[in-house]
């Protein structure tokens, strides 16, 4: 049994393909997870750091997975060629990253697998870098574990170019749909960390820029969280 936290086994639920490049694998677990419950077939373990590279490469021996899981030293989507699998995974990154390297790495996009793209901080990053690539997210998560909350954001191949408006690429086109607990938390705690910010520089002038820029935030926070629409 590969041990899996319940972060990693709710991206594993969108994986049911041929070939899987997991980007910054770690010890390799997804992949070799995947493979042990028969959704894939074989797997790239991409880590651009050399000792997790390692700890990957020795697990993958340890559960006699070499035939199955190719473990590759480099950066980003430079371990995989082009069309060479349909599913990417890339987890446990701030979103920024998980842009830049979707978005550098774009010319081994052009078969356009199925993204799987778990960000720990500003998922904004990734929709905005998802739509310029020609992708449509077809489902999102939003979960907590350990009092940290993640995003799961699956695309796929848009049939048409699209675009989202800044909510939708700010709290996610579906997530702010459901609205379930965990997205309630995580953006009440933010509204009122902004309220705070704004009663302690309401009467500074030198701030009020920024007093100009939070009040905004607050707003479309407002509007979000509680607005029934």
């Amino acid at each position: 049994m590969i041990p899996l936290n319940q972060r990693l086994k709710t991206v594993a639920q969108y994986i049911q393909h041929t070939s899987l490049a997991d980007i910054g694998s770690d010890h390799a677990y997804l992949p070799l997870y995947a493979l042990e419950k028969g959704l894939i077939q074989r797997a790239i373990a991409g880590e651009v750091v050399k000792g997790p590279f390692d700890a990957a490469v020795q697990n993958v021996a340890k559960y006699n997975a070499q035939h199955a899981i190719d473990v590759r030293l480099g950066n980003g989507l430079e371990v995989i060629e082009r069309g060479e699998v349909d599913v990417i995974t890339i987890c446990g990154m701030g979103g920024p990253l998980i842009a830049e390297i979707i978005t550098s790495g774009k010319d081994k996009l052009q078969n356009y697998p199925r993204l799987i793209l778990q960000s720990n901080i500003h998922s904004e990053a990734v929709r905005s870098a998802l739509v310029t690539l020609g992708y449509e997210i077809i489902a999102e998560e939003i979960l907590k574990e350990k009092k940290h909350t993640y995003e799961i954001i699956v695309a796929e191949k848009a049939n048409v170019p699209l675009q989202y408006d800044d909510k939708a690429l700010k709290f996610g086109p579906l997530l702010i749909r459901e609205k379930n607990d965990v997205f309630k938390e995580k953006w009440t705690r933010e509204y009122r960390h902004l309220l705070n910010v704004q009663n302690a520089i309401e009467h500074e002038a030198q701030h009020a820029s920024k007093y100009e820029q939070i009040s905004k935030e607050i707003t479309i926070l407002k509007e979000v969280l509680y607005d029934e629409d």
